[in-house]
């Protein structure tokens, strides 16, 4: 089924949702082999389409082949290999202990996929972060229609040959095409929605879904802050923050948005970042010719970053690193900032690009103020060889993650929950959370016949009735 975003009326989404609640009735009495079944069939079809998931990549925003490799491709393998050998203990009902209120009854959590499902993924990791979710909604059970973003039309393309080749329609659909495909998809009943974007865009997907009464998972983003407190190993710091940060020309949902750094190594930091970032993403001097580092994705969103960086240096801001652009290929080198005033747009706006304010803080407190002022970040890194700092900072900060001395790999352990918190998302995902995601945790109870615990308290109420419930509260 071939469907393009031009072509794409709302008669046809309403086809093909109607055809996955139908399909959706059978699929739920399949047995889990045919949920592997398909799992396997998705791993085989990315081993023998990897180059032309790079090509994909490279075509729409140069990424190099081994970040291809290394963040989408292996996500999605590891994603896949840990629900294979998982997934058996995951749908296995939860036996629960009784209340004592409920003595003689038993108890267990039955997990049973939630429905059909609406997955609208972004950008910036067009692979990883379409194909990630869709291997949890089918462990879970779920038929699933994909909504791709429209940014990265050679990806959204490849994606759609992977849908027609590995997927019955009833099972999985993709549709391409701008905000008015997703805005009619929303208007659809789904059972569940999983968005991953901006925090502007995610309030408009969780009106929608009110409207259905819809469960939402939203991967949202925000300013992720990264500080360098006065007893971290700087290099370390500067090399892992260089890396997290402008990995993807730095549009990363979990990159370092900025850097608060203690006055008394914030020298000593600034030049080890800069060193770090030519070393790791320059050839022989230019970043332009690298095949190490990326470009963005389209010329809107190389102006937007392109205006965020001329407005800060305009307000006064210092540039540490820095250098010419192209628009025509959308290149915008590594730049570092500092003394960047607070009331700019780089400091209160999402960046999403290969730029990193660094701010420099005297005490501890002031750091922490910092964040504590700004919405709730997607993910927080701290560097310290301090437990107690480590542990000031976690204790008074709120984030959907963190990490101690390292920077966004907690995206990659399947056994921590990853997502946002308050403006940076709603529910988690990945391995067992995101199985947990698109499935209804059913709780069923089992009661013998004949006298129950229970039934002594049933009406009519008599003075037996009051002194036995009188003596039952005591118990608590």
């Amino acid at each position: 089924m071939e469907i393009s975003g031009r072509s794409t009326s709302l008669t046809l989404l309403k086809t093909a949702f109607a055809r996955q609640k139908d399909g959706f009735t059978a699929l739920r009495q399949e047995p889990v082999k045919q949920r592997k079944a398909r799992l396997k069939a998705l791993r085989a079809w990315l081993h023998l389409n990897r180059h032309a998931i790079q090509q994909a990549l490279f075509d729409d925003f140069r990424k190099p082949a081994a970040e291809a490799d290394a963040i989408e491709i292996f996500h999605v393998l590891s994603e896949l290999k840990f629900a294979l050998n998982h997934l058996d203990r995951w749908i296995r009902p939860r036996r629960v202990q009784a209340s004592l209120a409920l003595t003689g009854t038993q108890s267990r959590i039955l997990y049973e996929p939630k429905g059909v499902c609406l997955i609208i993924s972004p950008w910036n990791y067009p692979f990883a972060l379409s194909v990630g979710p869709l291997v949890s909604a089918l462990a879970a059970g779920n038929t699933v229609i994909l909504k791709p973003s429209e940014h990265t039309p050679h990806m959204s393309a490849l994606l759609q040959r992977m849908v027609q080749e590995v997927f019955e329609p009833h099972v999985v659909s993709l549709f391409e095409g701008g905000e008015d495909v997703a805005r009619q998809l929303l208007g659809l009943p789904f059972d569940h929605i999983f968005f991953t974007g901006s925090p502007a865009v995610g309030k408009h997907v969780m009106r929608a879904a009110a409207d259905h009464l819809a469960s939402v998972t939203l991967e949202l983003g925000g300013k992720s802050p990264a500080i360098v407190t006065h007893s971290a190993r700087v290099k370390d710091a500067a090399q892992r923050i260089a890396v997290a940060k402008f990995v993807n020309a730095g549009q990363t949902c979990i990159a370092p948005d900025y850097v608060l750094v203690d006055a008394s190594v914030s020298n000593a930091f600034i030049k080890a970042l800069v060193d770090e970032i030519r070393a790791r993403f320059a050839t022989d001097g230019s970043y332009q010719s690298s095949g190490s580092y990326g470009r963005l994705v389209n010329d809107r969103h190389f102006r937007r970053v392109s205006g965020l960086i001329d407005e800060a240096v305009a307000a006064g801001a210092n540039v540490m690193l820095g250098g010419p652009s192209d628009e025509s290929s959308r290149f915008i080198q590594p730049v570092v900032l500092t003394d960047v005033p607070q009331n700019v747009r780089l400091l209160e706006e999402e960046i999403f690009g290969p730029v990193l304010p660094v701010v420099v803080y005297n005490k501890l407190d002031e750091a922490i103020r910092f964040i504590q002022q700004r919405p709730n970040p997607l993910a927080l890194y701290v560097f310290t060889q301090k437990q107690e700092a480590a542990g000031q900072i976690l204790s008074q900060t709120s984030s959907g993650g963190a990490c101690v001395n390292e920077c966004a790999i907690h995206f990659l352990h399947h056994n921590l929950p990853f997502g946002g918190a308050g403006a940076s998302g709603i529910g988690k995902a990945h391995g067992y959370y995101g199985f947990l995601a698109f499935s209804n945790e059913k709780p069923v109870l089992y009661q013998r016949n004949g006298f129950t615990s229970i039934s002594m308290f049933y009406p009519p109420y008599t003075r037996s009735t009051t002194r036995l419930m009188e003596w039952f509260l005591k118990l608590f």
